[in-house]
């Protein structure tokens, strides 16, 4: 900044000169400033009708009002500057996508999207948002995807309706998009995310995993996995793409549907029945999904396709000992859940404070 804003008002100004300014204003002296041969007549005049007491008193009144100002200088200096970082850049694919009220068409080529932008594809619209540092998202057409914050360890989107294809080499955590009936929080991957005009969803992983959350909510989609999430629900219990349409039609009905007690647990005999040893994955979820009689059921399937490994007993798993159940986790090859749970943990509380046990 130059300091010529201090003298005469000109040059750039400092924000926090401004608010400083802005707070003092209506202390200003409005009268105006008197011509200085006049002074020895004016001091004077004042000296003859001022009272030591009235001396005293503006004498603190002055101090008052520069430690005042001292008080509100240090205050502005003291708060932390939130940090958005670069806007993501914007490359046209197809048609003419919109940041805002601005197109992006065929001569221009790239946009940027600052935070609390919209970028919109219509039918015939395609585009990628990429930061170096982050990752490439490729927005499909009939979408919109806003940037929500941007900062230097947290950059978070919001997929309002359509589809985005994310591809993350940023550390693991630090890249979240929300949608109206869930959160996905990268773990370091490549993965496809769909919000339909009801606010549903769906979450395919191709690399690596991805946690999916609402409230204390949780599902872990590891790649090859698939995970559907509803409004007012969250998301449901992650299954691989090759199940069988049995398998997944129940899977749909049992986390989705409301049943009566008899029709819940037929549909979890056929998801007990028709389980292969990779569908370790859905029973592992299902054990805190289930109510408690049914957790007994679940326990016994996922023991005989994947033994509990040493350490995890019977009575933790039914007590849903989280410790317990993070080490089966760990033990079927679909991640380590400690590295969620770390970054988990740091996302939730610089929200608003963690949530919940996992689920």
């Amino acid at each position: 900044m130059k300091d010529d804003y201090l003298w005469d008002g000109s040059g750039e100004p400092d924000p926090e000169i401004q608010k400083l300014e802005t707070a003092l204003g209506r202390y200003r002296h409005k009268q105006p400033a008197p011509a200085f041969d006049q002074l020895p007549e004016i001091r004077a005049g004042k000296r003859s009708r001022s009272s030591p007491w009235r001396f005293s008193f503006q004498v603190a009144a002055v101090a008052a009002g520069i430690l005042i100002a001292a008080t509100i200088y240090f205050y502005l200096r003291s708060k932390p500057v939130v940090q958005q970082g670069p806007s993501w850049e914007v490359a046209r694919l197809e048609g003419a996508p919109r940041v805002g009220s601005k197109t992006i068409g065929a001569k221009a080529g790239v946009g940027k999207l600052g935070v609390g932008q919209l970028l919109e594809t219509d039918r015939s619209s395609r585009a990628t948002l990429s930061l170096e540092e982050t990752g490439s998202v490729e927005v499909d057409a009939g979408s919109r995807v806003r940037l929500v914050s941007n900062g230097p360890v947290r950059k978070r989107l919001s997929l309002e309706r359509g589809t985005i294809h994310a591809t993350i080499w940023a550390p693991p955590g630090e890249f979240v998009v929300d949608t109206p009936s869930a959160t996905a929080v990268d773990l370091g991957c490549i993965y496809t995310l769909h919000v339909d005009d009801s606010g549903a969803g769906l979450l395919r992983t191709r690399v690596g995993w991805v946690g999916f959350k609402l409230n204390g909510h949780e599902s872990f989609i590891p790649a090859g996995a698939v995970c559907a999430t509803r409004p007012k629900i969250g998301p449901g219990t992650p299954y691989l793409e090759d199940a069988t349409p049995a398998f997944r039609e129940a899977l749909s009905r049992f986390d989705f549907e409301a049943t009566t007690p008899a029709e819940r647990n037929a549909l979890l005999g056929i998801l007990l029945t028709d389980a292969r040893k990779i569908d370790a994955l859905t029973l592992w979820h299902l054990l805190s999904r289930v109510d408690d009689p049914d957790r007994v059921s679940v326990f016994e399937r996922l023991a005989a396709l994947a033994p509990p490994p040493a350490g995890v007993t019977r009575e933790g798993i039914l007590r849903l000992d989280r410790s317990m159940l993070d080490t089966w986790w760990n033990s079927l090859g679909f991640g380590d859940v400690s590295l969620w749970r770390t970054f988990e943990h740091n996302w939730s509380q610089a929200q608003s404070g963690p949530k919940g046990t996992a689920q």
